[in-house]
């Protein structure tokens, strides 16, 4: 606004138009005190087409001019510029154009003003003023120039108000704002990219919320953050404000394709039809892509190195190129016992022994030896140098003569490409793992929410592995359930090394059990007083066929991570010293748990594991999320292409049982209805009003049982169960609990325990016996899960209240007196003893007897009448 009244004085006869401005204060300041100063017009006054000369102030690029732009349609427009900012593609070319680099664009206009020797007011002064101070930051942005401080004397020379400009400048903050700065703060994640700490934060508005360059300012100087980008969505459109006062980091240029402008300091963007998440995750792309690389090898090596053996036959070496997806392998050869870097093999060559029938061959007889290495601390251009100098498909890294990982033609390509083509967009495919880990330290956090035996269980978990060379980190649901404030002690290891040796170390250092499973790399540690820490080396699944068991292998941490299920379980915490409590975030869950939704990390996800689909069901339930779009795609594709065919009927039983477990089934079941799942249990199972219904009933009815407290285990999914399958005949269910391999205890408490069960409910409904004794006979033969079953299923009140009377007080009613007592008395023994034992269990559920006198009385009554 500063500028347009300073190019009003220029051209005295243009008129002043302009969309009116976000910065609240400057526009509350310019309309009520200084209107008079404009010659303005509003835009839908205009006569667009007569319109001959065009005058930019502060900008030249079409998309931000609005509906000013389709002036420039017009025949024998004259254009002129002013704008400071860098040249960017798609700017419009002007007939006559002032574009130098200054602090503020407004120095630009008064500097011809002041050679003209053209008049200002005190009033104009100050206005040209305000825009200088604002520009610049009160002088404190870097991109403030001597010209900037010497203009802004010249305005205070004619008149500027100070005290005005400082009451505008210094800008008090609303509760609203303070609010979303709070959000800012908490949503704040410190990337490192390439050496260089950089701040992102995502917000959302249901209102447009003022003076959000300001807020970010604001964050800045609090935070003494040296550059950051704040996205903000507000009225459905979203905001970008970025501040850099560092030259690795040019604002002006990462925030170009979001169709932004500014400086390489200061810079400003919005976006329409994306997401919040969207719109960070291709921000975070380009930082990587824009901001200079100082990486060294072991920054960007795949770790650990997929090799061979020496002696590995050719068609064998083929088969571990195609598992893996690689073009090259390492191999290696022992050196006194050790396995050393002998050479390396590549796919080309391979597939020409193949082709000339030598699969028997070994790959020792056609590896190349002559490889060039790196250390770990290798710059960019000596990896460049090696790599390319050598034509070598692979660079092992290696320290000490151990290989630590290995860097492809493809890894420096791709940093190559990150490092020269600022402009390109990253690849945003679910099936690349080239991503960047967020991390964030929480060790705060985490003593606040952590019980004080669970934190220093982690410590000594973290310190052991450190003992040992070893990187151990908590995962999973533990630290998902962290962040959603939910109590959760299934406490999961993960250890980038040797899980069991580390476990049986951790183990005898804190005098506790471990049980080892070697085939996984898995341990469970077992503690004195039951408690229990799952262990895992870090490893990775490949499937040999869609819906296979998955093949276990050691791995690295990140590869440990993408096998998982869903983003929301990625989530990892460094327990090692030095490093405990930081967060390590590849796959954007945090931004996931925020936003509440279940993403899965590959496209052939349910591929390769189907059962994922039982589980991104039961997780969106529990939680109160949402299966996200590209994922309920990939359900259903798996459903239409039927790869659930090929699972196991223990692996599907596995997870329908965990959604029955949950405290409320039913959303789950309706979910597994919309998306055609339940035909995957049965082809005659469907969601019906009568099931709806029977699972309400039963989760009043099993809430109700946990109320009692009775500490009396059961099995709560198969009341839901025996629901779920209630319309299924004898031989229909005998079927399902063969397919799922119930063990045959469940087998009959579904099919002879369930029918029977059905058969007396029936029979109560009909005629309700006429005492307690007489109810108890008719129900005390049934397991708990199955009167339960029946107080679901139960269509009248009155039978409900009785099976609850005996589920609550006669189901645990025993006569006081045992056969012993009767052979104290002298009755012989035989079958009488159970014929008075029942008689004296009836007289005591009807009340005929209270006490054990009552008892002995009435016993030695029935030994005389006999």
């Amino acid at each position: 606004m500063a500028s347009m009244l300073a190019a009003q004085k220029l051209y005295p006869q243009a008129v002043v138009v302009f969309p009116g401005s976000q910065e609240r204060n400057l526009r509350n300041f310019f309309i009520k005190s200084m209107v008079y100063l404009f010659n303005m017009t509003d835009l839908k006054d205009l006569d667009f087409d007569s319109v001959r000369q065009l005058i930019l102030v502060d900008t030249r690029q079409r998309g931000r001019i609005g509906r000013m732009a389709d002036i420039l349609a017009n025949d024998d427009l004259e254009v002129h510029i002013y704008d400071h900012h860098p040249p960017a593609e798609n700017d419009i070319k002007g007939n006559f154009e002032l574009n130098e680099l200054t602090g503020a664009n407004t120095t630009l206009l008064v500097e011809i003003i002041r050679q003209r020797n053209i008049r200002i007011s005190p009033d104009e002064a100050t206005i040209m003023c305000l825009g200088i101070y604002e520009d610049t930051g009160s002088f404190t942005f870097p991109s403030t120039t001597s010209r900037d401080l010497e203009t802004a004397a010249f305005l205070v020379s004619q008149g500027a108000n100070l005290n005005v400009i400082a009451n505008l400048i210094t800008r008090e903050i609303t509760p609203d704002q303070v609010g979303l700065l709070n959000d800012m703060f908490q949503a704040a994640i410190r990337h490192h990219i390439h050496g260089v700490e950089i701040v992102v934060t995502s917000v959302a508005s249901h209102r447009y919320m003022p003076d959000f360059a300001f807020l970010v300012h604001k964050m800045v100087r609090m935070e003494n953050i040296d550059a950051i980008f704040a996205i903000a969505r507000m009225d459905n459109k979203i905001h970008i404000v970025a501040r850099s006062r560092i030259p690795e980091v040019n604002a002006a240029q990462i925030l170009g394709p979001f169709g932004g402008g500014g400086h390489p300091y200061a810079a400003a963007a919005s976006v329409k039809h994306k997401t919040l998440a969207q719109t960070e995750h291709e921000l975070v792309d380009m930082l990587y892509a824009s901001v200079q690389p100082r990486r060294r090898a072991v920054d960007f090596m795949s770790a650990p190195a997929i090799s061979i053996d020496h002696t590995l036959s050719c068609e064998r070496a083929n088969a571990m190129l195609n598992r893996y997806s690689v073009n090259a392998l390492l191999v290696m050869a022992p050196d006194d016992g050790d396995p050393q870097l002998a050479g390396f093999i590549t796919r080309q060559v391979i597939e020409k022994a193949l082709h000339h029938q030598l699969a028997d061959a070994t790959v020792s007889e056609f590896m190349t030896t002559d490889i060039a290495l790196v250390g770990p601390d290798a710059d960019i251009d000596e990896i460049q140098d090696k790599i390319i100098g050598n034509k070598q498909r692979i660079l092992p890294v290696v320290e000490n003569e151990i290989v630590r990982g290995v860097i492809t033609r493809t890894d420096l390509l791709n940093l190559l490409v990150r490092r020269y083509n600022r402009s390109a967009k990253a690849n945003g495919s679910d099936t690349s793992l080239i991503v960047h880990a967020r991390t964030r330290v929480v060790g705060k956090f985490m003593r606040e929410r952590l019980a004080g035996h669970i934190l220093q269980i982690l410590r000594e978990i973290g310190t052991t592995a450190d003992e040992i060379g070893l990187n151990a980190y908590v995962i999973g649901g533990f630290v998902r359930d962290l962040f959603l404030y939910r109590t959760n002690e299934d406490v999961d290891i993960v250890i980038e090394g040797d899980g069991i040796a580390f476990a049986r170390r951790y183990a005898r250092k804190v005098g506790a059990r471990v049980h080892t499973h070697a085939k996984f790399g898995t341990a469970v540690v077992i503690f004195t007083n039951g408690f229990k820490v799952d262990v895992a080396s870090a490893r990775m699944e490949y499937y040999k066929f869609p819906a296979a068991l998955p093949t276990i292998e050691m791995s690295s941490l990140k590869l440990d991570l993408y096998r998982r299920d869903f983003s929301i379980n990625t989530l990892c915490i460094h327990l090692n010293p030095g490093k405990f409590g930081t967060l390590i975030d590849f796959f954007s869950a945090q931004k996931d748990l925020k936003e509440k939704t279940i993403r899965v990390l590959h496209n052939l996800s349910f591929v390769e594991d189907p059962t994922r689909a039982f589980r991104a069901i039961r997780f969106e339930q529990r939680f109160g999320f949402t299966i996200g779009k590209l994922t309920a795609n990939l359900i259903q594709n798996a459903i239409r292409m039927d790869f659930f065919k090929r699972l196991s009927g223990k692996r599907v039983f596995t997870e329908l049982r965990q959604i029955l477990a949950e405290e409320n089934p039913g959303p789950a079941v309706a979910r597994l209805q919309d998306y055609d799942l339940l035909r995957v249990i049965h082809p005659s199972i469907e969601l019906t009003p009568a099931m709806v219904a029977l699972f309400s009933s039963t989760k009043r009815v099993v809430a109700w049982y946990d109320l009692l407290f009775l500490e009396e285990s059961y099995m709560k999914w198969s009341v839901y169960f025996m629901g779920m399958i209630r319309s299924c005949d004898r031989e229909t269910t005998r079927d399902i609990c063969r397919r799922f391999e119930l063990p045959p205890r469940v087998q009959a408490l579904f099919t002879k325990g369930r029918f029977a069960a059905e058969r007396r409910l029936n029979s109560l409904e009909r005629k309700l016996p006429s005492d307690n004794s007489r109810l108890y006979h008719e129900l005390a033969e049934f397991r708990i899960e199955l009167i339960l079953y029946m107080m679901a299923a139960a269509k009248s009140e009155k039978v409900r209240k009785a099976i609850s009377h005996y589920c609550v007080h006669l189901r645990f009613i025993r006569p006081f007196l045992k056969g012993r007592d009767l052979k104290a008395m002298g009755l012989p023994p035989g079958p009488r003893y159970r014929l008075i034992l029942d008689e004296l269990l009836n007289a005591r559920l009807n009340g005929r007897v209270e006490s054990r006198e009552d008892e002995t009385a009435l016993a030695r009554q029935l030994i005389d009448t006999a």
